[in-house]
């Protein structure tokens, strides 16, 4: 549901996308291309766009060395979120949250839901934050990419979005790591 205040100026945020798969290769990639389009659309601006495998140090590196980059705000991680023992994104993710915001999982598994039935209880989708840099871990398909961007990520990375968002609450995700 769109709740958007007119009388707020739209805020772009600098996202970076990474693909998790064994397989894929830039030109494959329909999931990254799914959420560059969308995010690109919204008026957002993609910071980096990488394909890493499915190594949960590989992948924890990539989200430590974009977390470390200020000029990425937010990642989308697409792949890697099944039950499989190459599904390693989540625990690569855990690995750097400093925070984990439970609610997206369950938010995400609502929309699944409505989709594609009982078969949503199949995705681990998990959002977090570190180092004041929003990261999101969500499945490989490009319908989940779509329903989590179209019904969840579209409005939280809108600032006039109300009654609250992410944007607004940026500025003070690393409050804690500031001297006082």
């Amino acid at each position: 549901m769109s709740r958007i205040d007119d009388t707020k100026d739209f805020i772009p945020v600098r996202i970076a996308v990474l693909t998790v798969s064994d397989t894929r290769s830039m030109a494959e990639d329909r999931s990254g291309d799914t959420l560059v389009a969308r995010l690109t659309e919204a008026g957002h601006r993609l910071a980096h766009r990488d394909i890493v495998q499915d190594e949960r140090d590989r992948i924890a590196a990539r989200l430590r060395d974009w977390i470390a980059d200020p000029e990425v705000d937010v990642i989308l991680t697409t792949g890697g979120t099944g039950l499989t023992g190459r599904d390693v994104t989540v625990e690569a993710h855990r690995d750097v949250y400093e925070k984990e915001i439970e609610a997206f999982g369950t938010v995400f598994t609502i929309v699944s839901m409505q989709k594609i039935g009982t078969s949503a209880v199949q995705s681990r989708a998990c959002g977090g934050v570190a180092g004041g840099t929003y990261l999101f871990a969500l499945p490989g398909s490009p319908g989940a990419c779509k329903d989590a961007w179209d019904e969840i990520l579209k409005w939280q990375f809108d600032y006039r979005h109300r009654p609250c968002n992410f944007v607004e609450i940026m500025p003070r995700l690393d409050e804690h790591l500031r001297r006082k």
